[in-house]
């Protein structure tokens, strides 16, 4: 071999491993780089900003869910404990629109709307989901009955007038005579306080209490004797008094009397 073909050869190599070098160095700066391309989708701030994001949306889609959609409205009003109420009455007096979001129903304001109708006492309403609000009224039980110029209202024991009647009062409704009848007035207190006091079957025999002032409570019982209950003092003491007198003369070992005055139910007084 002669020496114009070594030299051709040596000055050959160096160019071939030059060669070599640079891809080994392409190749680690490649997988440097797929290295850092792993390291920034693997960073814990953009997964934590996309969990966050998907909350968001979460969370925007149940608001509108709950507060605008129709898949949460209102469709039933439901009305319970109503006696001479109708459910109708009820319903339109709540003022509870069908379509409304349930979750924006102002449930206090249909409740003090409904309270205001005479007939109740108490009422209560509440979200039924998915689709119902319920109304639970509590109507008032009359125990007795005014005459105001030709007008009867039935009187629950609270003192509250709260319905009128044409015919015949209902059953263990006492006729009540009083001057001011109403809910903050003592006269009429102390009369329902009687009544209320005394037990069922002494109260069916009533047929009237009256009262001129608190302290002057009279009730009337059906074979015509009077009974002189005084004040609203003592006033359970009075009701087992004279529940206990009804029954000693109807067994004969009482005579017979036309008033019974219980009004110091420790001293009764017969005659």
């Amino acid at each position: 071999m002669s020496r114009a073909a070594t030299t051709r050869d040596r000055s050959r190599s160096p160019r071939r491993g030059r060669g070599k070098v640079g891809v080994g160095v392409a190749a680690v700066t490649s997988l440097r780089s797929r290295r850092r391309r792993s390291g920034r989708r693997a960073d814990p701030r953009r997964r934590l900003l996309t969990v966050a994001a998907v909350i968001v949306a979460v969370v925007a889609v149940g608001a509108w869910a709950v507060l605008a959609s129709p898949l949460l409205a209102v469709r039933t009003v439901q009305v319970d404990g109503v006696r001479s109420l109708t459910d109708d009455q009820v319903e339109q007096v709540a003022g509870i629109a069908a379509g409304t979001p349930l979750m924006r129903v102002d449930t206090g304001t249909a409740a003090a709307r409904v309270a205001e109708l005479p007939q109740v006492a108490s009422v209560e309403v509440t979200r039924g989901w998915p689709h119902t609000v319920v109304v639970t009224v509590v109507e008032r039980v009359a125990v007795a009955v005014v005459d105001q110029a030709g007008t009867r209202s039935l009187v629950d024991r609270e003192g509250v007038l709260f319905g009128t009647i044409t015919g015949a009062a209902p059953a263990g409704v006492v006729p009540l005579t009083v001057p001011r009848p109403g809910p903050d007035d003592a006269t009429t207190a102390a009369a329902l306080g009687a009544v209320v006091a005394l037990p069922a079957d002494v109260r069916r025999e009533v047929t009237g209490v009256t009262a001129g002032s608190p302290d002057d409570v009279t009730l009337t019982l059906t074979d015509g004797r009077t009974v002189l209950w005084g004040s609203a003092e003592a006033t359970p003491r009075k009701a087992r008094v004279l529940a206990a007198l009804l029954d000693q003369i109807d067994a004969g070992t009482l005579d017979e009397a036309d008033t019974l005055d219980v009004s110091t139910p420790d001293a009764v007084v017969l005659r």
